[in-house]
C-alpha cells in the first residue's frame, strides 16, 4: 500500500461526490421515485460525463445513500414511499398525524446512520459467509419467501382480518404477475413499473384518504422516545437484514423490510418499523458493493449503474462516496425535514392531494408510458383493500413476494 498526496485529484473527486449528493437530495424529496430509477437515469448519463469513471462511481454511491435516507420526508409528510419504506409509511405517517413527525424523522436518520458505522466492519464477514451459504439459500429462496407471506397473513387480528390480508397477499400477487416482467414504451428509458406499483399499493391511499383530512398538524419537540440500546439493536436488525438484499438476488429492500417487520418487538410499535426499515435501505447499499466485488454480480439499481459504467473496484474511493452521502444524508433530513412538514402543512390537504395523485401518475407515465398508468389506476383499487377493512399494508408485499415465490 502506498499513501500519497494529490490535492488536484482529491479536488476533482470530492467535486463528483458533491454532484452525487445534489442529485441524491433532489431524488430523495421526490414523492413515489424509487432509487433503482434514480439510478439508471445515472447510468444512462455516465458515460457522457467528463473525469474519470471511478469518481463517476463516487458520485453514484454518494448519490444512491443520500436518497436512502431523504426518501423518509416525503413518505412521513405525504404518505408515499419508495418500495423499500412502504412497510414504515403507514406507521410512520401516523406518528406524523399524531404531531411526532420531527421525532419519526430523527429516528429514520439514527437507523440509517448506525447502520452504516456497522455494515462497513460487517461487510467482509458477512461476505465470506454468504459465499459458503448461497447455494443453499438460492434453492431454498421460494419456501422461505412462503413462510413469510404465511407469517405476514396469519399474524392478523381476528378471522376477518386475516381474509383480508390474503385477499390483499393474492390481488397484489397477480398484480406483480401481470406487470413487473413488462418493459412497456415510456418517454424516459430509465423506466420501469416499480414506481408505478408502488405509488399505487402505497402511496395513493393515504392520498384518497387525506382529501377530506384537516392535513399534518404541527410537530412537537424532536426527542427520541426509544432507548439507546433499543435504537442500536432495531438498527442491528435492520443492518443484517439489508445483508439479505445486498448477497441474494430477487430479494429487495422491501421485501427484507418485510422480513424485519415480522422481528421487530412489538413494544417497539411506529418506531421500530422506523428505525428498522431505514437501517435496511441503507445497509443494503453498502453489502451489495462488496457482493458486487466478491461474487460479481450487481444487487441493487445503483451497483447497475456502477457495472455500467465501468467504475474500477476500488473500495477505499467507493466507501469514501458512501461516508459522503451518509453525512449530506443525516444533514439534509435534519435541515430540510422539518421545513418539509411546515410547508406541507400550510397547503390545503385536499388540493395537496389531489396535486400529489397527478403528479404520482406523471411519473407513471414517464417511467412506463400508458400501461404504467393503467397499473398505477389498479395498484390504488388494490391498495384500498387493506386501507378499508383495517388490515396491514405490509400484506401488499405480495407484489413482489408472489412471482418471486413462483419463479
Amino acid at each position: 500500500m502506498e499513501v500519497t498526496l494529490a490535492p488536484r485529484a482529491t479536488a476533482l473527486a470530492l467535486c463528483f461526490v458533491a454532484g452525487g449528493v445534489t442529485l441524491g437530495l433532489v431524488s430523495g424529496l421526490v414523492p413515489g421515485l424509487h432509487a433503482n430509477n434514480m439510478a439508471l437515469l445515472l447510468a444512462g448519463v455516465a458515460p457522457s460525463v467528463p473525469g474519470p469513471p471511478l469518481y463517476v462511481g463516487m458520485a453514484m454511491l454518494a448519490a444512491g445513500v443520500t436518497h436512502t435516507f431523504l426518501e423518509i420526508v416525503p413518505t412521513l409528510a405525504l404518505g408515499v414511499p419508495d418500495p423499500a419504506m412502504a412497510v414504515a409509511a403507514l406507521p410512520g405517517h401516523r406518528l406524523v398525524m399524531e404531531g411526532r413527525g420531527r421525532e419519526a424523522l430523527r429516528l429514520s436518520v439514527l437507523g440509517s446512520a448506525i447502520a452504516v458505522l456497522l455494515a462497513v466492519p460487517l461487510a467482509i464477514p458477512i461476505t465470506r459467509l454468504m459465499t459458503v451459504l448461497w447455494p443453499t439459500v438460492r434453492a431454498n429462496l421460494s419456501i422461505f419467501l412462503a413462510v413469510v407471506a404465511g407469517v405476514l397473513i396469519l399474524t392478523e387480528r381476528g378471522i376477518g382480518l386475516k381474509l383480508i390480508g390474503a385477499i390483499s397477499f393474492l390481488l397484489s400477487a397477480l398484480l406483480g404477475l401481470a406487470t413487473l416482467d413488462l418493459s412497456p414504451t415510456a418517454p424516459l428509458t430509465a423506466g420501469g413499473m416499480l414506481a408505478p406499483l408502488f405509488a399505487g399499493l402505497f402511496g395513493a391511499p393515504v392520498l384518497i384518504d387525506a382529501i377530506g383530512g384537516d392535513g399534518v398538524p404541527p410537530q412537537d419537540d424532536p426527542h427520541v422516545a426509544t432507548s439507546k440500546r433499543g435504537l442500536l439493536g432495531l438498527s442491528g436488525l435492520g443492518t443484517l437484514s439489508g445483508a439479505i438484499v445486498g448477497y441474494v438476488p430477487a430479494v429487495s429492500s422491501a421485501i427484507a423490510a418485510t422480513f424485519a417487520l415480522l422481528a421487530v418487538p412489538g413494544r417497539y410499535g411506529a418506531r421500530g418499523f422506523i428505525v428498522t426499515t431505514s437501517g435496511v435501505n441503507t445497509a443494503n447499499t453498502i453489502f451489495a458493493l462488496f457482493a458486487l466485488i466478491a461474487l460479481g454480480a450487481p444487487r441493487t439499481g445503483v451497483l447497475v449503474a456502477v457495472e455500467a459504467a465501468s467504475v474500477p473496484h476500488s473500495i477505499p474511493h467507493l466507501l469514501v462516496g458512501v461516508a459522503f452521502g451518509a453525512i449530506a444524508g443525516v444533514l439534509g433530513v435534519l435541515v430540510i425535514g422539518d421545513r418539509y412538514f411546515t410547508i406541507v402543512g400550510r397547503i390545503d390537504p385536499a388540493r395537496l392531494s389531489v396535486g400529489v395523485l397527478c403528479a404520482l401518475a406523471a411519473i407513471a407515465y414517464l417511467f412506463a408510458g400508458c400501461v404504467g398508468v393503467a397499473a398505477y389506476l389498479a395498484a390504488t383499487l388494490i391498495g384500498l383493500v387493506p386501507a378499508r377493512f383495517g388490515a396491514r399494508r405490509a400484506n401488499l408485499m405480495g407484489v413482489l413476494i408472489g412471482p418471486i415465490i413462483l419463479g
